[in-house]
């Protein structure tokens, strides 16, 4: 048996009908630069999902850019974010000129540690980008108090957390501003890319609109510095196709990851945790494993495809060496890139290939 890490085009296969008609409208009505079909996309998210008025984006960088300009994140201020992510939950903070700085992680949940935020905290800190990693809420209840108290901006980076709740609140609703992505392997996927930015604050929901298309409220006035961070009508089309599905796909991967949880036997096998605070829509089922590489050339000899969600953390990638961090530094999160190995999880896998991957993981032997 095969089973892909993922599979796009399966999932496509039975949206191209339809979404090939929405495209085709788009398409004759010339909506390709906002318009109407981002819209109504920017009204069924929020109203499907929970969220105040929401403002699309051309990608899931492009809010979380717009979020630490919106900050006032200037040259001299730190940000204090998480090291276990994909690098653009921190560009945002290096886009405006400001210095990222990392804190280590939970060993259970892979999220940015409550506990290490507070002590980072120096005059010069003004905000925290808290990533909701792999679909998991992070502890958003003791990261506020956190906040409240210092007076920091907080950024929820939501791009693989869509639909997740923390205590029955959906996530991106709790700090200042929210950020999703749909780039095309997120849990809602666009045919490209694509990003959306939530606010509370009716004014931060506005200078978002006009950020958004050049500083701009009215054509060719140009009020505050801005950019070209509009979502087009092509992937806005996909979207209000796709959105419908999403809580099927999310129960779907929920019912996968409970499967592997009852299944995978190996020793040695560090699963996700599953905390009582939050739900999680499992964008990643990623596991820990002190022999990783074997376990991964075994898998893939099985015909079992895996990824590896994130091999080198971001306090050690070239582009921020200048900041001095050093291997040793963090290393809950150091351990955990070492380790992690993500197992198949979309939601068109049957229980047939599921369990497939439990039993090739479980027939493993520790070299």
């Amino acid at each position: 048996m095969k089973v892909p890490f993922l599979d796009l085009g399966m999932q496509h296969a039975g949206l191209r009908s339809e979404a090939l008609a929405a495209l085709t409208a788009t398409y004759d009505a010339t909506r390709f630069c906002l318009g109407k079909d981002v819209q109504d996309f920017e009204r069924s998210f929020s109203a499907t999902l929970g969220y105040p008025p929401a403002v699309a984006m051309n990608s899931g960088t492009a809010p979380l850019h717009v979020a630490c300009m919106i900050a006032g994140f200037v040259p001299g201020d730190e940000v204090i974010t998480t090291p276990f992510t994909f690098i653009s939950s921190a560009w945002g903070i290096s886009y405006v000129g400001a210095t990222p700085v990392f804190v280590d992680i939970e060993a259970d949940t892979y999220n940015i540690d409550p506990v290490q935020i507070e002590a980072a905290i120096t005059p010069r800190t003004k905000g925290i980008i808290v990533v909701h990693l792999f679909g998991q809420p992070a502890r958003m209840d003791e990261i506020m108090v956190i906040a409240r108290k210092h007076g920091l901006f907080v950024i929820e980076d939501c791009a693989q957390a869509i639909g997740a709740t923390y205590k029955n609140r959906p996530v991106g609703s709790i700090g200042d501003v929210g950020t999703f992505s749909f780039y095309p392997t997120k849990n809602l996927g666009a045919c490209g890319e694509g990003g959306m930015f939530v606010a509370r604050d009716e004014k931060v929901q506005t200078k978002a609109r006009h950020i958004r298309v050049h500083g701009s409220e009215r054509r060719y006035y140009h009020d505050i510095i801005g950019g070209n961070f509009r979502m087009d009508g092509f992937q806005a089309a996909v979207l209000n196709v796709k959105l419908p599905h999403l809580v099927k796909w999310t129960e779907r991967r929920q019912a996968i990851a409970a499967r592997y949880r009852l299944g995978i036997k190996l020793t040695g096998v560090h699963l996700p945790a599953e905390p009582d605070y939050g739900r999680s829509v499992l964008h990643q089922f990623t596991v820990l494993h002190p022999q990783r590489d074997a376990l991964r050339e075994y898998l893939t000899s099985h015909d079992v495809g895996t990824d590896l969600i994130y091999p080198v953390p971001l306090h050690l990638q070239q582009c921020y060496a200048q900041l001095g961090y050093t291997r040793g530094t963090f290393p809950v999160a150091e351990l955990t890139s070492d380790n992690c190995i993500s197992l198949p999880i979309f939601p068109e896998l049957t229980d047939d290939q599921v369990d497939y991957v439990i039993s090739s993981i479980n027939s493993f032997v520790t070299p």
